[in-house]
């Protein structure tokens, strides 16, 4: 059964960067369109980036410029860099198919940007 499993998150002052990484299991990452999703308490699980297997990349409007979503298909592995960190970055950051699959949520990585 297809897995992911995010990690890199942390506490980090604002101004200051993380990159999250996203390990897949099998051919996940080469074979489908891939994102990442935040959800902060209380707030809905929205998106934050994707990347189609051609490479294309695409945004939130809102998130642009502080946001790079790359992958590694020979590691299976999706990244997510976040630069400038604000305190409103502060969610739980997911991994998943674009568009979603509910059976291949993982725990998620958690963000925390705080002074």
């Amino acid at each position: 059964q297809a897995q992911v499993v995010e990690s890199g998150g942390g506490l980090v002052q604002p101004g200051g960067s993380l990159r999250l990484s996203c390990a897949a299991s099998g051919s996940l990452v080469s074979s489908n369109s891939m994102a990442w999703y935040r959800q902060a308490p209380g707030n809905q699980r929205d998106l934050v980036a994707r990347i189609t297997t051609g490479g294309s990349t695409y945004y939130a409007d809102s998130l642009q410029g502080r946001f790079t979503i790359s992958r590694d298909s020979a590691k299976n592995t999706v990244y997510l860099r976040i630069d400038r960190l604000k305190p409103e970055d502060t969610a739980v950051y997911y991994c998943n198919k674009f568009p979603p699959r509910d059976t291949l949520w993982g725990q998620g990585t958690q963000v925390s940007v705080s002074s």
